[in-house]
């Protein structure tokens, strides 16, 4: 029988285990002040402005009918979860009509815009990777 080394735990010098880190709670979000027309409230949970993490960032949002923001191109992967209501997501090919319970991808370098043209707006959750930065979105002007 071949022994497998430890790879965490008690005594493996490691994180885990009975005695190793215990997950980190994230108490609240740090609000993040949101581009485009209309108010829309953005809660970042994990990323750059609330946990210092650059890896990813999550993000839940809320944005009113009628909001579109400005067309961008980012660095990062965006992976958006619609919550409530309608997220439409044009690109440079045409357009998608997200809706609760769907989520959609966009990669980096593809241009992209969102916007919640219905009444009720829309909640969703966004993932980036790596974190969103105001850096490496490049909004259109």
């Amino acid at each position: 029988m071949t022994k497998l080394p430890v790879q965490s735990g008690v005594g493996s010098g490691r994180p885990g285990g009975i005695l190793g880190a215990m997950p980190e709670l994230i108490g609240e979000p740090s609000r993040v002040e949101a581009a485009g027309a209309l108010p829309k409230l953005i809660d970042e949970y994990a990323g750059r402005v609330n946990t210092g993490e650059q890896r990813l960032s999550i993000a839940h949002m809320r944005s009113p009918a009628g909001w579109a923001e400005p067309g961008q191109r980012p660095e990062f992967d965006e992976y958006t979860l619609v919550l409530r209501g309608l997220l439409m997501v044009e690109s440079e090919t045409g357009e998608l009509r997200v809706q609760a319970g769907q989520a959609v991808r966009a990669r980096p370098g593809e241009w992209v815009r969102y916007s919640t043209p219905e009444a009720g707006g829309a909640e969703y959750v966004s993932v980036c990777v790596p974190a969103f930065s105001p850096d490496t979105v490049h909004r259109d002007e």
